[in-house]
């Protein structure tokens, strides 16, 4: 009984063959699915590189907080400090050297659920910087809108822990203001020395106490009035264009209510002062400008 031996040459060509078949398929199938056998290492490094070349949309920016920017803004430790001629001085508009058509948007009551973040949206889309003036008790339940504030270039300013209007005694004053301006730095990395008394309340120990502490009191010139219940979003709009000036402080709100009409009026608003010439600038910016 006889048995079939294999020509040697026939056996290195047929490995030759395989070899190279091998070598092709695998070389296509690297570009585009990676095999079974590839080792651990390999696999991991291809998903480092498929994650690098994620593309995060635009939206996604705009309407939630990004990690890497909230890091920077805390390290920054960002101080939105005032003149020397502006310590522990009410000012509600500044008068800009060469009369320059500048405007400043200072927004009140937040940082508030949606409303912030769609106005940060309107903004950040717009190219304009604003100032908001925070609520301790609304920064401590939305703190990452509050990242997000200063991580889209807007200043921040004090606007007390409760937001009372009541009178209050030289103890309680402190509290409101250095309570609230303890969190901004714990939560954002920013110090800033701009403190707005809640409705504009100049008499209840509040003013005074920031007047102490060298402290900008920050009112406004103008306000889009946002807060009637019962006017429409047009409204605010024309307020805010009929009254604008040079320097002007204008008064809107993010928090405190419901306030989708300020969103509504926002783009006409900004849209509506560009096209009369004006720049916009935040609060501690405007100050630098007084002539």
């Amino acid at each position: 009984m006889s048995f079939w031996k294999p020509d040697v040459t026939d056996i290195h060509r047929q490995q030759k063959r395989i070899i190279s078949g091998v070598a092709i398929a695998f070389s296509v199938t690297a570009c585009s699915i990676t095999p079974a056998g590839i080792s651990s290492q390999l696999k991991t490094n291809q998903l480092t590189s498929k994650l690098h070349a994620i593309q995060v949309p635009q939206q996604t920016l705009t309407s939630q907080v990004n990690t890497q920017s909230q890091s920077s803004a805390k390290v920054e430790n960002l101080t939105f400090s005032i003149p020397v001629t502006f310590e522990g001085k009410t000012v509600d508009r500044v008068q800009p050297s060469n009369n320059e058509k500048v405007i400043a948007l200072s927004i009140d009551d937040g940082p508030w659920p949606n409303t912030t973040l769609k106005m940060l949206e309107i903004l950040q889309q717009n190219d304009v910087k604003a100032t908001f003036f925070l609520v301790g008790q609304a920064l401590q339940a939305n703190p990452t809108i509050a990242k997000q504030v200063v991580a889209q270039g807007h200043a921040i300013g004090n606007h007390t822990w409760h937001h009372w209007y009541r009178r209050m005694d030289e103890a309680t004053a402190k509290s409101e203001i250095e309570r609230t301006n303890e969190l901004i730095y714990k939560t954002t990395g920013v110090k800033t020395t701009l403190f707005r008394p809640p409705g504009g309340v100049l008499n209840n120990g509040l003013a005074a106490y920031a007047k102490s502490q060298k402290y900008a009191v920050v009112m406004w010139s103008q306000t889009s009035a946002d807060t009637d219940p019962r006017a429409k979003s047009e409204v605010f709009v024309k307020n805010v264009l009929r009254d604008a000036k040079p320097g002007s402080i204008v008064l809107m709100h993010d928090g405190g209510g419901d306030r989708q009409r300020t969103v509504q009026a926002l783009p006409e608003i900004i849209s509506g002062l560009k096209q009369q010439g004006y720049r916009f600038v935040t609060v501690p910016e405007l100050l630098e400008m007084q002539k």
